[in-house]
């Protein structure tokens, strides 16, 4: 999956395919083939962080 570079973005496209398609932010890096602690890194830096109980960064 290639990534947005605008946090924002990368944050509305992340939310949408957790709740639409994945369980969990685990499982959604694995089935997208995407490194779960650069994803972390970059929302972490713009402010978000990830709420396990609502499988959703806010």
């Amino acid at each position: 999956m290639n990534l947005p570079e605008n946090p924002d973005i990368l944050c509305s496209v992340i939310n949408t395919r957790l709740r639409d398609f994945y369980g969990s932010l685990r499982e959604l890096c694995d089935a997208e083939d995407i490194s779960e602690e650069e994803l972390l890194t970059k929302l972490q830096k713009a402010g978000y962080r990830y709420d396990e109980s609502q499988n959703r960064f806010r």
